[in-house]
């Protein structure tokens, strides 16, 4: 039987998001990749022990996680929290919907009010939930007219089975527009979730950000470690058992002489701030006050606790600001 430790909040640091009441860890754990029916079961339980035990109170799913089917993540996290059901209202617990998951047309991609309403009842029943706390449309679907999409979201709240809604994959004028509408409805939309890293800033180039602080919702950040490439993994070359290594073929190709010169400076910058690559990373990340949480990927408990440490060094002097910049030009 599980028993989190009682020193779980001492070091890990919250975060509003945006002007909600809704407090989220600074680090959160993502269920992407390692949680589907191919992984080791003992493995992802002492994963999410792990990141409970370190205040990591928010795990992020959506409905076509997990390998090799869609919706394998989420029933192996119904298993683990059958053991855990005591600590339910100390987590925050997030799905989505939105890409292909079952066949036919209603299962296809897709923000109609049939997908998004019986792929959150999918989720429930997966998870052995009555409710999560921030359901999200994971991408836009230009066929679906978005005031139906946000009625969905809203009719959900209203039923109780979410307590939040968010967005995923929405840029600026795609945050704008339904934004507009969940304030007519009054729908507790607090969160976006974009993808955002030292070497992918578009939602800085896109205003996403700036928009995200004057309008008061939070950002939850994916892919802060671009791929893997913003780790030790490819310091010396790359690994025959790395991503790229086993025929990624973008990856391999963003590996160049110049991005391998970039990782190895960052890397140096990192060690004199006592932390990997990847803690920098992330640190750097949070470091924009746009974002209220980072959503990290594991395939260890090490690695859980190794993301979960960067709190300890969030700021940044203005000097170690311009070396990075210069860096990453």
């Amino acid at each position: 039987m599980y028993a989190a430790k009682h020193d779980r909040y001492a070091t890990m640091r919250y975060n509003r998001c945006g002007k909600s009441g809704l407090k989220l860890p600074a680090v959160a754990l993502g269920l992407w990749q390692n949680f589907g029916s191919q992984g080791c079961f003992a493995t992802m339980e002492k994963m999410i022990h792990t990141a409970f035990d370190l205040g990591v109170v928010h795990f992020d799913l959506a409905n076509n996680y997990g390998a090799p089917y869609g919706g394998s993540a989420e029933e192996n996290f119904g298993r683990i929290l059958s053991d855990m059901r005591s600590y339910r209202d100390e987590m925050c617990i997030s799905t989505k919907a939105g890409y292909g998951m079952w066949p036919g047309p209603y299962g296809d991609r897709n923000g109609s009010r049939k997908y998004l309403i019986s792929s959150l009842d999918q989720s429930l029943g997966r998870m052995g939930l009555e409710y999560v706390d921030i359901f999200y449309h994971h991408a836009t679907d230009p066929d679906t007219p978005i005031e139906e999409t946000a009625l969905a979201l809203d009719q959900i709240v209203r039923s109780g089975k979410a307590l939040y809604i968010g967005i995923s994959n929405y840029n600026r004028a795609q945050t704008e527009a339904i934004l507009k509408i969940f304030r007519e409805l009054r729908v507790p939309f607090v969160v976006n979730q974009p993808s955002y890293a030292m070497l992918n800033r578009w939602v800085e180039h896109d205003g996403l950000d700036t928009y995200a602080l004057s309008e008061g919702f939070g950002l939850a950040v994916y892919s802060p470690l671009y791929q893997g490439l913003l780790t030790d993994r490819y310091l010396n070359g790359i690994p025959a058992d790395s991503r790229a290594g086993k025929g990624n073929e973008h990856l391999r190709s963003l590996l160049n002489e110049k991005m391998l010169a970039k990782l190895g400076a960052l890397n140096s910058i990192a060690a004199e701030r006592g932390q990997t690559l990847s803690q920098l990373a992330l640190s750097w990340v949070l470091h924009n006050p746009a974002v209220t949480t980072v959503i990290t990927g594991a395939s260890s408990p090490q690695q859980v606790a190794m993301n979960a440490a960067c709190v300890g060094h969030l700021d940044f002097a203005d000097e170690e600001i311009a070396k990075i910049e210069e860096i990453l030009k």
